[in-house]
């Protein structure tokens, strides 16, 4: 009995500090990881939320740029973090899609998080260099036909989004394309527009630049419904391969069990910053869509996008140990 209640006495007291802790949130600096040198798109979107979270916390939001291992390095440092809110990672799709690549993940993709918010969307765009006589997704589509193993596509690396993006697309068009994988987006662009590879499917954020200054065509968006922030892309589903749908997603996750409290918190911080005319035009200007949702909802999306994914990469037979 009186082991009972020293018991008692323990959860009781563990739990009014668990709760205490939670009241007084923030108390000292945050900080995010990004999965991905500075520069690219999810390293601007995770600056762009940042620095307006920081203001309504009273605490600085320290950026943390940890690339590595395809997106992995930064999920598991956030999912072996302290769950006291201190740690958020501000993650991609390639989080997801690494759980149908790597079947023995240092951490659980689902389980071993906490889902804070969805951020927004954004949709890859189909792009080939200027002298590829193609200026549709139909053209590319039949041009590859015409040319067997000829064409060659770039990604950011093996099992990457634009990688399995691009992956799609040969797989629904019924084409036989060669794949290029990059240390990352930003060589691959280069090769691209030097003519080295012919086609991408690449983070709309990277290959902006290259399309305003006329050395990418870009064909369309990834996305199923046409991009808000740039209306005059067609869809690639519209414009010659129907039913086409591969778009890329931030979100923001913190270490399994950190408080309900400290959930909520964030959750309700990061919607209202997504509201803000400011961040919604940086947001736009980048070509991202502003999305936000509840912690559920962003559970769901996540367990969504796992199984889509898993399928698209079961068919690659990409799995590794």
């Amino acid at each position: 009995m009186h082991r009972a209640a020293v018991c008692f006495t323990l959860c009781l007291t563990l739990c009014l500090a668990h709760t205490a802790a939670a009241q007084i949130y923030p108390n000292r600096p945050l900080r995010m990881l990004i999965p991905a040198g500075s520069g690219g798109g999810v390293d601007t979107v995770a600056r762009i939320i940042g620095t307006p979270l920081a203001a309504v916390l009273g605490q600085p939001v320290v950026m943390e740029n940890r690339p590595g291992a395809g997106t992995m390095l930064a999920s598991e440092l956030t999912a072996k973090a302290p769950p006291d809110g201190y740690t958020l990672l501000m993650v991609t799709n390639s989080h997801v899609i690494n759980a149908g690549i790597h079947k023995n993940l240092r951490y659980d993709p689902l389980n071993d998080f906490a889902e804070i918010s969805f951020v927004t969307t954004l949709p890859y765009l189909l792009v080939v260099h200027p002298s590829v006589p193609a200026r549709s997704a139909k053209d590319l589509v039949a041009l590859a036909r015409q040319h067997p193993g000829k064409l060659y596509f770039a990604s950011a690396g093996t099992g990457s989004g634009t990688h399995l993006a691009f992956e799609l697309f040969v797989s629904l068009a019924k084409i036989d394309a060669v794949h290029v994988p990059y240390k990352s987006g930003s060589p691959a662009l280069v090769d691209l527009s030097g003519g080295h590879v012919q086609m991408m499917i690449s983070n709309i954020i990277n290959c902006m630049p290259y399309v305003r200054n006329k050395r990418l065509v870009a064909l369309g968006v990834s996305s199923a419904k046409p991009s808000p922030s740039f209306p005059d892309f067609p869809t690639v589903a519209a414009s010659g391969l129907p039913g086409y749908d591969a778009s890329a997603w931030y979100g923001v996750l913190a270490p399994a069990r950190v408080a309900p409290e400290i959930v909520t918190r964030l959750n309700r911080e990061i919607n209202a910053i997504l509201r803000t005319p400011d961040v919604r035009e940086k947001l736009a200007a980048q070509g991202a869509d502003v999305a936000g949702s509840t912690p559920e909802e962003f559970a769901a999306i996540l367990r969504r996008d796992l199984q889509k994914w898993a399928r698209v990469t079961a068919g690659l037979k990409l799995q590794t140990q």
